[in-house]
Parts: C-alpha cells; sequence; structure tokens
C-alpha cells in the first residue's frame, strides 16, 4: 500500500536528547504509514569538521561551563546574536535543501540550529512544505526561533527565554510510551536485574549521555544524605571507571530506562532534559541538583516554578528536599490535557500539504575552512542536547 506521504526528521547528535525525541516522533509517524527519513544536520560537514564540532562542545560543557552559560545568556538577550548564528549557517542552506526528496510533504527539526536553516529556506520559497519543531527543552531559548519556521511544539509548562516571543502549541512529550505503562518487572526483580540492592532508598543519578557536570560531588552527597545512588554514566567512561567502588552501583549507557526507573525511588538529575521527561511519565519523583550551565539552570528554574521537581540549592538542602520527595508522585498533565500528540500534529500538517518537489541544482559555494568556521562558531551555543 502506497505511504500517505515522506517526512523528513532533522537532529543532531548532539547528546542524547535531539536524536532520542526524532526517534520516537519517527516511530510514531511510521505507525500512522508514513515514509520517515532521519537526517543528522551534522552529517551535511566533513567528517573531521563533525567529530570536531561535537568535541568541542563536549570538552566546552565539561572544562568552561562559565562561558557555555554565557554565550547562552548572550544569545538568550541579544538578536543580533541569533542572526549572527544564522549569518555563519546560510552556506548550508542549499546543501540541507538537497538532502529533503521531492515528495516530502513535512519538515520536523528537534535541534535548533537546524531551523536556522529551514527557516529562511521556507521563508524564501525555497521549501513548500510546512516547517516544525520540537523544542526538547523547557525553555524556548531564541535559539530555538528563527523566521519562516511554521509551528514551534513544546512540551507543558514550558516558558520562553526572558522576553522572546514565539507561538507555540503546547503538545504531549516525546517520550516513548514504555515509560507510562506497567512493566512486566515489578521493583523488586528490576532491582536483581540490575544487580541492585534489594532493599532501602535508591537515587538515579543522570548527567546526560556525555556525564556532564559535577557528577562526583553530586553521588558523594547524595549517599552522605543516606540515599544509595545508582549512577548512569551515559557515554562518559572515564566517568563510570573514576565512580567505581565502595560498594557503588555505576552503570554506563542504559538501553532500558523504564525498567531502571521502575527500580529506583527518585532522579536527581542536572540538565532538565529527555531523562527527567521520562522520569515524569514513569511517575517517579525528580529533584534538580547541581544544573549545569546555559539550558541546564534554565530548565531547573522552570521546572521548580511548575512544581514538576525541587531544586536542591546546596548540599546542606539536599538531604531534606530528597526525603521530601521520596514515596510522592510528580505532577503531571492529566489524560484530558489539552496538548496533542506532536507526531498527530506533524501528520495533519503532511496530509495537507503538496510535495516538497526539486531542489535546485547550483552548487554551494563552500570550503571546508569555510565549514569548521562556521559550525564551530554556531554550535558552542547549541542548547537542549544532553538526555
Amino acid at each position: 500500500m502506497e505511504h500517505p506521504g515522506r517526512i523528513v526528521v532533522v537532529s543532531a547528535d548532539i547528546g542524547a536528547g535531539h536524536d532520542r525525541a526524532a526517534d520516537e516522533l519517527a516511530q510514531r509517524l511510521r505507525a500512522q504509514g508514513f515514509a520517515v527519513d532521519r537526517l543528522n544536520l551534522l552529517h551535511l560537514l566533513p567528517r573531521p569538521v563533525h567529530r570536531a564540532v561535537r568535541e568541542t562542545y563536549r570538552r566546552v560543557l565539561h572544562r568552561l561551563p562559565w562561558s557555555y552559560h554565557a554565550l547562552f545568556r548572550l544569545t538568550g538577550s541579544s538578536p543580533t546574536a541569533v542572526r549572527a548564528i544564522r549569518a555563519l549557517l546560510r552556506p548550508f542552506r542549499r546543501r540541507l535543501r538537497r538532502r529533503i526528496p521531492p515528495d516530502t510533504r513535512a519538515v520536523v527539526s528537534t535541534y535548533p540550529f537546524a531551523n536556522q536553516l529551514l527557516g529562511p529556506l521556507r521563508q524564501h520559497g525555497r521549501l513548500r512544505v510546512p516547517v516544525i519543531t520540537y523544542v526538547t527543552d523547557f525553555v524556548v531559548h531564541p535559539t530555538w526561533l528563527a523566521p519562516g519556521v511554521d509551528v514551534y511544539c513544546a512540551v507543558p509548562h514550558a516558558e520562553t527565554h526572558q522576553d522572546c516571543a514565539a507561538d507555540v502549541t503546547v503538545v504531549q512529550p516525546l517520550v516513548s510510551r514504555a515509560f507510562a505503562r506497567p512493566g512486566p518487572e515489578d521493583r523488586r526483580r528490576a532491582r536483581q536485574r540490575f544487580g541492585l540492592p534489594a532493599d532501602g532508598v535508591l537515587a538515579l543519578v543522570v548527567a546526560g549521555s556525555w556525564g556532564a557536570g559535577e557528577v562526583p560531588a553530586t553521588v558523594a552527597e547524595v549517599a552522605a544524605a543516606g540515599v544509595h545512588p545508582v549512577v548512569v554514566c551515559g557515554h562518559n567512561a572515564a566517568l563510570r571507571h573514576r565512580l567505581r567502588g565502595a560498594g557503588r552501583h555505576v552503570l554506563g549507557w542504559v538501553d532500558d530506562m523504564p525498567a531502571l526507573m521502575r527500580a529506583v525511588d527518585v532522579l536527581v538529575e542536572n540538565a532538565g532534559g529527555l531523562t527527567c521527561q521520562e522520569a515524569l511519565a514513569a511517575g517517579l519523583p525528580v529533584v534538580t541538583y547541581r544544573p549545569i550551565a546555559g539550558h541546564g539552570r534554565a530548565n531547573a528554574a522552570i521546572l521548580a516554578r511548575a512544581g514538576l521537581s525541587r531544586w536542591a540549592g546546596t548540599p546542606q538542602q539536599l538531604g531534606p528536599v530528597l526525603a521530601a520527595v521520596i514515596g510522592t508522585s510528580p505532577v503531571v498533565p492529566s489524560r484530558d490535557d489539552p496538548s496533542r500528540d506532536p507526531a498527530g500534529l506533524v501528520a495533519e500538517a503532511a496530509r495537507r500539504a503538496p510535495p516538497a518537489g526539486p531542489a535546485g541544482t547550483r552548487r554551494p559555494l563552500l570550503d571546508p575552512v569555510g565549514d569548521a568556521v562556521a559550525v564551530l562558531a554556531a554550535l558552542l551555543q547549541s542548547t537542549g542536547g544532553l538526555r
């Protein structure tokens, strides 16, 4: 049977949050019969530049968090800074347009800098299909915003950054439905599966796919509060090696997070990203502690204001906050909440749209040095990438 249309979902492998949201959206759209192409924006770059971009961003988060926070604030308060990013990325517009097949009916972005390419293409008539953005953070930072984007989708309680205005449609989080469903394992069996203590209170400590932030201090202070930490280090092998020992339970990348969340009593997180949304969907209490710079701190403030998490500001506050939330359920949107499945919104737009048509055949004027300078300058200011 012929599919109802093709949808291109654009993300980037900066952290895991952008890709995981894109994967979930693609899965839901395929279930509705659409053909879905997944496009990594950074694959438009030569491979060495791609690696350099990811490594530079990772090192800034780990070693120069103050500079990342300064860039986040600058781009949040200066429209000129965001326009400069858009101008730096302009040479990549044609290259991206050529990756969108003629039968495409909609393009969805889960990565902010993709909007700075897709929006102008749409605005100037070079892309005829709707451009829809799913914001992976609780803060709609100005780097997500670009002229030409048709719809911005954000999770309940998301806020625009400072004085920035955006027409935002509230949607359900792009979180696997496995988190909200009872699993085949009860808590006891889930703990046994992951080699965790059968008794006692367990806190799941996460820091994104790169293990960013003050994780060793967090682990020590959670343990000092009388709660046993279970640490997920993602792909950070050095962090995992450093934290091993002393009776700790330290894991690397975990594929079955729904089962692990059923095994613990509370989530301690520092970015307000996808794992936080997964915990809320699973009914697991969330504590924000030592949030990372930039989007981590912005998300922490929004989560606390909305009552979705508790923010422990000091080591002295951590113990009482953990004691207060353990055994409680977080505030989550009710079933009759007006938010919608983003896949349904995208599917509706795609069914109404004409196909994108062929891209132009002119070759872009690019060179490897231009690639590196433009993207490194822009992606250092990326937001919301951590799982």
